[in-house]
Formats: C-alpha cells, structure tokens, sequence
C-alpha cells in the first residue's frame, strides 16, 4: 500500500510534466569525426542533470521508453550499422516497472558511422526521442539534429527516409520541405500560407473591434471555479470532520482569550490561502502560460488524465485509499508543535493540506487541468478561489463558536460525497480519452458512445442516492433523504434529457465535452453544420473557383470552447445560412495527429523546429500568421488568403458574431467591385 501510495502521488505532481517542455533534464550537442576520405563518425553527446537519468536503447517490454534515433532524410549517405552507444551502461533492478533496466548517469555519448561521396558531399537530419527520469517524474523529450558537408558537385535530391536506431528504414515517395520565417513555400500546393497577416488583421480590429480579449472573463470564470472545488472539498470526509477540532484547539489553546483565538484561527486560513496560492505560482513559473494551453489538446497528456481520473473514482468508490506517506504529517505536526506564532500556525494549515489530500488531491488535479485557457494568471486565481473557500470555515467558526454545535455530525453522509464525486470523476475522465482518440483518429469514441456512457453513469448516479447501490463504506438506510432525492431526480432527468442525442439532438448542455456531431453514424437532426473543408489549400482553392470569402476555424478535437461555439452559435438559423451559403467555411485541427506527407522546417523565435503533423502545421499557421495560439479563433480571409475582417475569439453572442461576419463580407465585396 506504501508503494502505492508514493507512485500515485508521483503521478498527480508530475500531470503537467509529462508533455511540458519547459525543464529539459537532458541537452544534446552534436558533432561529427572523419575517420577516412568517404566515412564520417556522427557523434551525439548528452548531457544529464544531476538526479536524473537517461535509458538505454535497448528496454523489456512494457518498460520506459528507449532512447531512439531517427533518421528521417539522408542525402549523399548511406549508414554503417546502427548507432553504437559509447558510454558505460548502468543496469539495475527497478521497483517501480519490476524489472532490471539499463540507464545513464550524467552523461552519455552515442555514434553513427556513415558512407559518402566526397565529390557530392551528405546531409542528414532527424530527431532523437529519448525519457529521462528522476525519483519522481518523468519527462519525454525530443531533440532533432542535422549534419551536413557540402561537396564539390550539387547533391541530386533523393527519397527521405526514416531510419530507427535498430536499423529498419522506411523509404517515402516525397522529399523534406524546408521553409524560412516570414518566406512562402516553394511547393505550389502550399502557396504562401505561413506569410504574416497581423498587420491587416490589427487594423481591421481596430477598426470594428475583436472579441479576442475575453481573458478577464476566462479568468473570473476560472476564480468562481476554483471557489466551487473548495466548497466541495469541505464536505469530504478529510476536511469536514477536521473543522471543529481545529477551531476547539485554537479556543482551548488561547484560554480566556477570545479575541487570540480569532486572531489564530485567521492565520490559519491565511496559511492555507498562502500554501494553494504558491502551489498555483510554482506551477506558473515552472511550466508558463503556453505551456498550460498546449495542454489541453495533448493527446497523450489527455490519455494521462483519463487514467489517473480513473484511478480515483475508484479510490473514491472505497477500494482503496490515497494518501500522502504518513511521515510527512508527522514531521509537520512536531514542527508546529516546536514553534510558536504565525510559524506554528503555519505548519499546522501544512498539515491540514497534507492529511486532506486524498479528498483535495483528485479536486485540485482536474481544477489545474482545466485553467489553460487563462493564461499566466490562471493556475494561481484558480488555487486562490480553493483555497478561500476552504480556509473560511476555520476563521468563520472562530468568531461564532456557538454554531459549531449546530454542524451536521460527521457519518455516512460524507461516504456519499466521495462516491458522488466518484461518478463525477468517471463522466469526465471519458473526457479527456475522446480528446485523445480525435485527435490520432482511433474510432473507439464516438459521440453515440460517449453519450451513451454518460447517460450510464449518471443514472447509476441516481440508483445510487436513491438507495438502490451499494458501495463497500456505505450504511444501511432505511429511508431516503431529500437532499437525495432530489439529487437523485436531477441525475435521472440529466441522464434521460441526453437520450435523444444518439439520434442526433444537438445537446447543448454537453456539447463542451462530447465528441462533435461528425463523429456521429446516425442523425435526424438537419441544422447541423459542419465545415466544407478541413484542408487548407483545398478550401482556398475552392473559394478561387466558387468566388467566395473564407471563414477560418481554427480549432482542436480537445478544445472545449470550440464546441461551446458549434453548438450555441453555429446552430443560429442566420449563422448557420450565412456560413453554408455565403462563405466558405475551413475548420483546423491544431491537435490533429495526421502525419504530413512531406515534413517542413520551419524558425520560430530563432530556434529551427520541424512540423510533422497537421495539427503542427495549422498551429503555426495560427501563431505565425495570425499571432494567437489559443482555440477556437476565427478569421475572415479573401481567395488569395488576404483578411478582410478583425479576428473573434471564444464569444457565445450570436449578434456579436453576425457583426464579424457581416463586417468581413462587407469588405470583401468593396474589395471586388
């Protein structure tokens, strides 16, 4: 159970760090070594932070991930072998995978031996995949590299290939695409797509104004939420029961002293408020605003989250318990035991948030997971609403310890939350795998098969306030309470109101986090829209011959806003004619996992970067031409890619939008008279 213990805990602290790429453990340089005329050594040497490690590559199964090279273009060379790894190996025995692995230790240094021409001279470029790992986290890591010696004669281009450090090669038909800041692409298919827009798009802002400015909102939002998680947090079986003992301590250990006792017990809620809020700062400073956003279309970050939200509903079910290792209470307790005043204090609202974290762990870990649309402020205003609404209580019964005795009793009551919550945890884990399954194109979650598990657990949600299940910590209840029953009558209502949508009824009350109604096999439903075009160089080709201003989405399978707006705002029946017949309407995944048919590099903030995907390259459409990275985001361009009105962001006003479009066909058509 310890074990357990510690390794759920190194998966709730290392959520952000898996797919973050803030901290980089591990920092590659790369040099190269003639050994004769026609042969060259390619050398990469890694640097390792001081209690990490790097992993062989060679791994058992159902181990980490192996430290891989992949070649993906190779010009004028031909490889000798496979790469050798030059650094002593380190193997040991690990607890956690059960199971001997091999790794380094500050340092390591890899080779390829390669073959060439001396008249043509070579080029070779790919990318290292690599995990590296300390006591507890773990962080993915990609580093590409290229190596080139120009010869006396042009090297003739030839197939790109991908070459693994096993040595299996797998040759394409297309070539590597390579594309400069600010330039247009060679390729005739691609046109200028990556050519800087901000200048047209500020003045047209400017000039009808944006709806893109919505994070005051966004942030408000995220505060209120963050005060919803606390008030939650305060009936769960770890922090109820703790309220009128700490409050007793606090009058008991002033005396007489009423007006110390207050004085106290007001610290205390400020240290809690200090704790949450530094917790939400660290995480800020540690990963950045960007960071959070790209988070949240992830797709392995999204498989992550449901997992873990699994692994607590069942906690939460009664089949085990998550809990921090008990030393760390123990150790906080002695030490406001040893210390006086706000220190004292202090230690003791550490405990507080030590011995709650089963209950406060699973709140905080999906409060966190859903900031990312608020920028660098976001994970502090959110923990700052938690913690408020947690700290009151023990400040609030300070002054009024008379109504401590009016406090419902601790019992079976608080059993109920947990599971409550445990249902909860269950609907939204499936969440964040439909975000996963979008976006690599799975097909194991479509909208009928989500609904249809929502519409599942919350009508086993209310089976169970009504009496009618059971779980392991629950009591025997005669009779029903209102409080349930009324609960209970709203979770069957909920899971009866969304049966229509397997038959294609648009649900707007879930269609933030439901699968898009593409995804749907069967539909009655006739006003649903959907965009004539998910590829960007076919929809602009298509408004060239249809004469037609374009509207571009810019969104994301995992992007919750996005389908806020599809479903408040598109079903609009003006918004709805007016984007099937008057424009033609481009959608774009940014989380799209579709590999490219010919990778393209690409100089971002004067670093080299490749874009392998669809989702890569619609992202750097968005952020280089457009100047935003956060979905959903609207443009209105002309055929020739030029806008013609502001950029809208996240707006649920219908008329706001009718304005942005109105605006954009009204500049179009001056511009074509």
């Amino acid at each position: 159970m310890r074990k357990l213990n510690l390794l759920l805990f190194a998966i709730v602290i290392g959520i952000v760090s898996l797919s973050a790429q803030m901290f980089e453990p591990v920092k590659w340089k790369f040099s190269s070594k003639n050994i004769d005329d026609s042969t060259v050594e390619l050398i990469f040497n890694a640097t390792i932070e001081k209690g990490w490690h790097l992993y062989s590559m060679k791994l058992p199964e159902d181990g980490p991930l192996p430290t891989q090279f992949i070649f993906e273009s190779k010009k004028g060379a031909t490889l000798e072998g496979s790469v050798v790894a030059k650094s002593k190996l380190i193997e040991e025995y690990d607890k956690i995978f059960e199971m001997t692995l091999g790794y380094y230790n500050s340092s390591a240094s890899f080779s390829q031996k390669i073959k060439f021409n001396p008249e043509r001279g070579y080029k070779v470029d790919g990318y290292i995949k690599f995990q590296s790992c300390n006591d507890e986290a773990c962080i993915n890591g990609e580093a590409p590299f290229s190596f080139e010696l120009k010869g006396k004669k042009t090297l003739a281009d030839e197939p790109a290939a991908a070459v693994t450090n096993d040595g299996a090669i797998a040759v394409t038909d297309t070539a590597q695409v390579v594309v400069e800041v600010g330039d247009a692409v060679s390729s005739s298919s691609t046109g200028d797509i990556f050519a800087p827009a901000l200048d047209k798009l500020d003045k047209y802002n400017k000039e009808a104004g944006s709806t893109s400015a919505t994070a005051g909102r966004s942030l408000v939002w995220i505060f209120f939420m963050g005060m919803l998680g606390g008030l939650i947090a305060l009936i769960t079986p770890c922090v109820w029961p703790v309220i009128p003992m700490t409050v007793s301590f606090f009058l008991k250990r002033s005396g007489e002293n009423k007006a110390q006792a207050r004085k106290d017990a007001i610290l205390y809620g400020l240290g809690i408020v200090i704790i949450y809020v530094l917790l939400g700062l660290l995480i800020t400073l540690i990963f950045g605003p960007n960071a959070l956003n790209a988070l949240s279309t992830n797709a392995i970050f999204n498989v992550f989250l449901f997992v873990l939200l699994i692994v607590f509903a069942i906690s939460f079910f009664g089949v085990f318990e998550i809990t921090l290792p008990a030393s760390w209470s123990s150790k906080m307790d002695a030490k406001a035991s040893s210390t006086t005043g706000f220190i004292s204090i202090f230690f003791m609202s550490f405990v507080l948030v030590i011995v709650s974290f089963s209950c406060t762990g699973p709140i905080i870990g999906f409060l966190l997971v859903n900031v990312t649309s608020g920028g660098l402020w976001a994970p502090m205003l959110g923990m700052l609403g938690f913690a408020i609404a947690l700290a009151i209580p023990f400040s609030f019964f300070a002054f009024f310890p008379s109504l401590l005795k009016s406090m419902p009793k601790s019992g079976g009551w608080l059993n109920t939350v947990k599971v409550v919550l445990a249902f909860i945890e269950l609907a939204f884990a499936l969440k964040f795998l439909s975000v996963a399954d979008l976006a690599y194109g799975w097909g194991i979650l479509d909208r009928e098969v989500f609904l249809v598990l929502w519409i599942v657990i919350f009508a086993l949600l209310g089976f169970y306030l009504l009496g009618k299940l059971r779980f392991p910590h629950d009591d025997e209840e005669d009779r029903v309470s209102i409080p349930k029953f009324f609960l209970a009558t709203i979770s069957l209502a909920f899971a009866i109101y969304m049966i229509p949508g397997l038959w294609g009824a648009p649900l707007k009350a879930v269609s933030a986090f439901s699968p898009p109604m593409n995804t749907q096999d069967f539909t009655m439903y006739e006003n649903h829209l959907e965009a004539h075009y998910s590829d960007y160089e076919l929809g602009m080709a298509a408004a060239k011959v249809q004469k037609k201003p374009v509207v571009v989405d810019f969104s994301g399978f995992g992007c919750v806003n996005c389908r806020k707006m599809e479903a408040a705002v598109w079903t609009d029946n003006k918004v709805h004619d007016k984007l099937k017949n008057d424009f033609i309407l481009i959608s774009l995944m940014v989380d799209d996992k579709t590999p490219l048919p010919e990778v393209i590099e690409v100089e971002e903030n004067g670093t080299k970067r490749k874009l392998r995907t669809l989702g890569d390259k619609y992202s750097y459409i968005q952020r280089h031409r457009f100047g935003a990275n956060a979905q959903p985001f609207y443009v209105i361009l002309d055929e020739n890619g030029d806008p013609m009105a502001g950029s809208y962001a996240f707006s649920e006003s219908v008329d706001d939008f009718l304005k942005f479009l109105d605006f954009g066909m009204r500049n179009y058509k001056e511009k074509n008279k």
